[in-house]
C-alpha cells in the first residue's frame, strides 16, 4: 500500500520538471492526481495541452489514476475550476501541491511592469488562488462534520528566502511572499484539519537552466550510475511525505537539494538596541552595526 493510497491530489505546473516528478511519484504511491499545466514556455507565454496530457497518459499506462487540467491558475476561475475538477472527477480533494511558476528576469532599473506583474500573478496569486478555493472546500467539509486530513505543499525558493539573486526581484519577492503565505495559511487552516508547509527546492529544471549563473552548475553531466543530486526526482519524496497521513508537520519551510533537507527559519532578531527616551539620530548612527 502506497504512502498516499486513496488520496486525491491537485498538482500545478505538473507537466514538466519538478511538478512532473511530483505527479508521477504521487500516482505510484496510490494517489489520484489532477495534473495541471497551462503548457506555456519559461516566461508563461503560450499554451499547450500536451505536457499535462503526456503525464496523465504515463500515469494511466502504469495503472494509476489521473486527469489533465490546462487552466490558468493565475486566474480566479482557473483555480476554482481546478479544485472543482478534482472533486467532480475523484469525489474529494486531499492534497494541493502549488508548484507552477515562470521566469521573467531583469534588473530593477530596467524591469518592465509586465515582467513584474506576470511573475507575481503566476507564483504568488497562483498559489493563493488554488489555496483559497481548496480552503473553502475543506472548510465546508469540516463544518458538515467531515473533518479533512488534508495537506498543502507550497513552493518557495532559495532566491526568495535564503540567497537573494540579482535580476530576480519579481521572482524572489514572490517566493518570499509564498513562504509568508504558508505560515499564515498553516495558522488559519489547522482548525479545519489542513496542514500547510512549503519547500524551497534546488534542482535541474528548464527554469534553473535559464537562470543566469546557475545554468552551468545544473547542466553539469553526472556519470551514469552515480547519484544525481540535482535531479528533480530527488525533490518529490519530501513533498509526498509532507502530503501523507504519517506527517504531523505544519507551518514549516524546508530547503531540499538532493541529499540534503534543511528546515528554514525566517526573519529574526540578530541585534537590538534600546532607549529609555526619544530616539536621537546620532545615537542610532553610533549604535547600529
Amino acid at each position: 500500500m502506497g504512502a498516499l493510497e486513496g488520496k486525491v491530489a491537485v498538482i500545478t505546473g505538473a507537466g514538466r520538471g519538478i511538478g512532473r516528478e511530483h505527479a508521477l511519484l504521487f500516482a505510484r504511491e496510490g494517489a489520484a492526481v489532477v495534473v495541471n499545466d497551462l503548457g506555456g514556455d519559461n516566461t508563461g507565454t503560450g499554451a499547450d495541452t500536451g505536457p499535462a496530457q503526456e503525464v496523465v497518459d504515463e500515469i494511466t499506462a502504469a495503472g494509476g489514476r489521473a486527469v489533465a487540467d490546462t487552466g490558468d491558475i493565475a486566474t480566479w476561475e482557473g483555480a476554482k475550476n481546478l479544485v472543482d475538477l478534482a472533486v467532480s472527477e475523484f469525489g474529494r480533494l486531499d492534497v494541493v501541491v502549488n508548484n507552477a511558476g515562470i521566469l521573467r528576469d531583469g534588473f530593477i532599473a530596467g524591469l518592465e511592469e509586465s515582467q513584474w506583474d506576470a511573475v507575481i500573478a503566476v507564483h504568488l496569486k497562483g498559489h493563493f488562488n488554488v489555496l483559497r478555493h481548496a480552503a473553502s472546500y475543506w472548510k465546508d467539509q469540516a463544518k458538515a462534520g467531515n473533518r479533512p486530513n488534508a495537506a498543502v505543499v507550497n513552493t518557495a525558493s532559495a532566491s526568495g528566502v535564503t540567497v537573494p539573486n540579482a535580476g530576480q526581484a519579481n521572482y524572489g519577492a514572490a517566493k518570499a511572499a509564498i513562504a509568508a503565505l504558508t505560515l499564515v495559511a498553516a495558522d488559519e487552516l489547522e482548525r479545519y484539519g489542513v496542514r500547510v508547509n512549503a519547500i524551497a527546492p534546488m534542482a535541474r529544471t528548464r527554469l534553473t537552466l535559464a537562470t543566469p549563473g546557475m545554468g552551468a552548475i545544473f547542466a553539469a553531466e553526472v556519470p551514469e550510475g552515480e547519484f544525481d543530486a540535482f535531479s528533480p526526482a530527488n525533490i518529490s519524496p519530501l513533498v509526498a511525505y509532507l502530503a501523507g497521513d504519517k506527517c504531523a508537520i505544519t507551518g514549516k519551510v524546508f530547503a531540499v537539494q538532493g541529499g540534503a533537507i534543511s528546515e528554514l527559519a525566517g526573519w529574526h532578531d540578530v541585534k537590538t538596541i534600546e532607549t529609555e527616551g526619544p530616539w536621537l539620530i546620532d545615537d542610532i548612527a553610533a549604535r547600529l552595526p
